[in-house]
């Protein structure tokens, strides 16, 4: 299922390409690769969910040409504009057709690393938990799993932009919402994921859960 819902930085309609452009994704492009780039494996797959426009993995992949992306989004709109924004990089794979929160689709230890960005506050619960072991079992040894997004602390909103926001999400469909920053955290530590917490700007959060890595490699 595609839920279509409104958020304040929706992306631009399609250019006369088919290249969509996320006002969010413009501004948290830096960050994002100011907290990734240290920690992206040193060689292999990066696999990243629900790619939305593209801005993130072509910006990415530019970065670390020596790394394989593969970006997925169930959208086809999506996914056209996801191969425009990387064309040109032969480091990225066309865009696949994966829904992250359905069973069935992880490749076992085929990523070094999967990645989603903005997309835990637009899922259920239920569907976060598929998403979180489907993951796990994506994952390489000593791979890492990367979240990022708008989280709650404690069961509250960090601010008054995200009580506002996560009210309007939930209004659109009570099953989503910002999910609890511990409470996403201790799933992962039971999928035994070793968490890693980064403050991001406007409140937002990078989650890295890293894989065990097996002793001798």
């Amino acid at each position: 299922m595609i839920r279509r819902i409104v958020t304040p930085d929706m992306a631009t309609p399609p250019d006369a390409e088919g290249r969509l452009h996320a006002p969010a994704a413009a501004r948290n492009t830096q960050p994002i690769l100011d907290a990734l780039l240290p920690r992206l494996p040193r060689a292999g797959d990066v696999l990243e969910l629900a790619s939305g426009s593209g801005q993130h993995v072509a910006a990415l992949a530019a970065h670390r040409p020596d790394l394989r992306f593969h970006p997925t989004d169930p959208d086809p709109v999506r996914r056209v504009s996801i191969d425009l924004h990387c064309r040109g990089l032969p480091n990225v794979s066309d865009a696949g057709d994966i829904n992250a929160c359905t069973r069935g689709w992880a490749v076992a230890g085929a990523s070094d690393m999967v990645l989603a960005v903005n997309l835990l506050h637009l899922i259920s619960d239920a569907e976060l938990s598929v998403l979180l072991d489907e993951a796990s079992r994506a994952l390489a040894p000593g791979g890492i799993l990367a979240i990022y997004g708008p989280f709650l602390r404690d069961g509250i909103p960090a601010g008054e932009a995200d009580r506002t926001f996560d009210a309007s999400l939930r209004a659109q469909d009570p099953a989503i919402g910002y999910k609890d920053a511990d409470a996403v955290e201790t799933v992962m530590m039971v999928l035994n994921l070793a968490v890693e917490r980064v403050e991001m700007p406007a409140n937002n959060l990078m989650i890295f859960g890293r894989v065990p890595r097996i002793s001798g490699l």
